[in-house]
């Protein structure tokens, strides 16, 4: 005789009080316990082993879900499966799946930590936090990693994409970079929405190449000397330190930030570290006579450990300290970067130095990796003889009188360099 089901009712699970089994047919069963509680166990075999699983109380699943649960796991049993294993396997997977819901700010935050150690300075792993932080953690920080989507990162991108297209750039170049490690971890599927190459570049309008380059005014090379001969009748630790930039070719915080045990004197040289320098290796910068005594005169009036100190103690001078300088000489119109270009420029037009050379001198990187591999040396040599021609220049006499008054003219924005 077959087997019957359907034997319980709904009126007979809740009138169910004795502490026992209650068949409802196929091996599911109404259990009553001790205590009063009920629930729904199915009772099977599989593989010669006795098997009972429960499929949840009555309070969560009625007669018609535990019904349909049973048949689900029967099911597993006619193909071979045991239901019991396969629901702890699924129990497993949901753990793991719930594992790696992290949000994106948790992402960002283990993505800077598994590559600052490879990136030049700690200025730039600041400006990734920073960027992140201003951007795109305060519309979709708290999302899971797998939910950000296209609409998104456009949430994120539009309001800055036209009136600060630099930021902008940088901000979706991150984000993707994010995406990308996230989906590589297995933290998320499918595209990735931070692409630009046929999906963002379709919903955002291109960035004209002049606003994706920032440019520096720069003082033409040949108005130098009347700068400098202006420039060194002006005092103070900011003054300077602008001249020793200028005369150096160094940047702003390279020189802002420079230490007394970078310097050997004796030597005329100044060891910049990789950290300081945007390259990420470590510069060795020839000092010229100018400079040299620049240094030398510090040195009288030393404060701290930093060459050019800044007001407060132990702090160094501020990064806009020599952009007041040049607003006070009444020439607001040229950025201190912009005597990198003017360096440059004297090098290209007025010199037989070779290219490389005056690459080293601003520490850029030269040629590409099979080159680099070649050059060992940083051409020291060669460019103590540059910056002794560069400081000689600077020095020279103006071929006119400087109206101190006058604004120097300058030359086009330059490219940042």
């Amino acid at each position: 005789m077959a087997r019957q089901h359907g034997k319980l009712s709904t009126l007979t699970v809740g009138r169910a009080t004795k502490p026992s089994l209650y068949p409802d047919g196929q091996g599911l069963y109404l259990q009553v316990s001790p205590s009063g509680s009920k629930s729904w166990i199915l009772r099977y075999q599989h593989a010669g082993r006795r098997r009972y699983m429960g499929l949840g109380g009555v309070a969560a699943v009625g007669l018609a879900d535990a019904r349909r649960k049973a048949l689900a796991a029967r099911k597993m049993l006619a193909e071979g499966l045991d239901p019991l294993e396969e629901g702890r396997a699924l129990a497993v997977a949901k753990a793991a799946e719930a594992a790696k819901a992290i949000t994106f700010r948790e992402a960002a935050e283990r993505y800077i930590v598994a590559h600052q150690s490879s990136w030049r300075n700690a200025r730039h792993i600041a400006q990734w936090g920073s960027t992140l932080r201003a951007y795109a953690l305060p519309v979709f920080g708290d999302v899971s990693i797998a939910a950000i989507d296209a609409d998104l990162v456009l949430k994120v991108l539009e309001p800055i994409w036209e009136t600060r297209n630099e930021t902008a750039r940088r901000v979706r170049g991150r984000i993707e970079v994010i995406l990308d490690w996230a989906t590589a971890g297995g933290l998320r599927r499918g595209e990735n929405p931070g692409r630009w190459k046929g999906l963002l570049e379709h919903r955002l309008s291109r960035q004209p190449r002049s606003a994706r380059v920032q440019h520096h005014p720069a003082l033409d090379y040949r108005h130098i000397a009347a700068f400098m001969a202006r420039l060194r009748d002006q005092d103070g630790v900011a003054a300077r330190c602008l001249e020793f930039t200028v005369l150096t070719g160094a940047r702003t915080s390279e020189s802002t930030g420079a230490r007394w045990q970078e310097f050997d004197l004796d030597a005329a040289l100044w060891t910049v570290p990789g950290e300081r320098i945007k390259a990420g290796r470590t510069h060795r910068v020839p000092l010229a006579s100018r400079a040299l005594e620049i240094v030398h005169e510090q040195a009288r009036y030393r404060q701290s450990d930093h060459v050019f100190a800044g007001r407060r103690p132990g702090a160094p001078l501020s990064n806009m300290s020599m952009t007041a300088v040049l607003r006070r000489m009444g020439i607001p119109d040229i950025t201190v970067h912009g005597f990198r270009s003017s360096l440059r420029d004297w090098a290209a037009e007025q010199t037989d130095y070779p290219r490389e050379v005056a690459e080293m001198a601003l520490a850029h990187a030269v040629g590409d990796r099979v080159e680099a591999a070649y050059r060992r040396g940083d051409l020291l040599e060669k460019r103590i003889a540059f910056m002794k021609d560069w400081d000689a220049y600077c020095s020279a006499a103006p071929v006119k009188a400087v109206n101190k008054s006058a604004q120097l003219p300058a030359k086009p924005a330059s490219k940042r360099r």
